[in-house]
């Protein structure tokens, strides 16, 4: 593959949510989740129209001429989790989503997470923290960059019945 065909890849399969959310800081929550659009081969028309699907999957439709400095951080998480979804990738690749948050918000995170992961999204999260890794399906434990364990969960917890602590 060619760089240019490795980046259309990466556009287009994959998602990516970071724990500082990486927003433009003068740029409104809509302009935000619109910028992988740039990158891809989607039609600039139908931009609008896939970012403010997006913000609606994360309950955001209505932030949408806010700047950064005007969210809450569960809400610049969500923008954030929106702009990895706007091109509709299979894979989405979460580190930390929840580490910067309060619980509440990150109940909110993975919720919406377990449920893009229910719609058929394959989910690679990175974290630390035992109760967000038991809401996952499928846990792998590295140690050293070795797998010490791979644990397929019977009984996974939901983030919408509070377990969060």
């Amino acid at each position: 593959y060619t760089d240019d065909e490795l980046a259309q890849i990466r556009n287009k399969k994959m998602g990516f949510i970071f724990q500082t959310f990486n927003l433009l800081p003068r740029t409104n929550v809509l302009d935000n989740v619109k910028l992988p659009l740039y990158y891809s081969r989607i039609s600039e028309s139908l931009w609008d129209e896939k970012a403010r699907r997006a913000l609606e999957m994360v309950g955001l439709s209505h932030r949408l001429k806010h700047n950064r400095s005007q969210l809450s951080g569960g809400e610049k998480q969500r923008v954030a989790i929106a702009r990895a979804l706007v091109n509709e990738p299979d894979v989405i690749f979460a580190d930390e989503p929840t580490g910067n948050l309060d619980s509440k918000s990150g109940q909110i995170i993975m919720d919406i997470i377990q449920r893009l992961n229910d719609k058929g999204h394959t989910i690679i999260m990175v974290t630390h923290e035992q109760y967000t890794s038991e809401m996952a399906k499928r846990i792998i434990k590295l140690k050293d960059g070795l797998i010490e364990s791979d644990i397929r969960v019977s009984e996974r917890h939901f983030a919408k019945d509070g377990l969060i602590k």
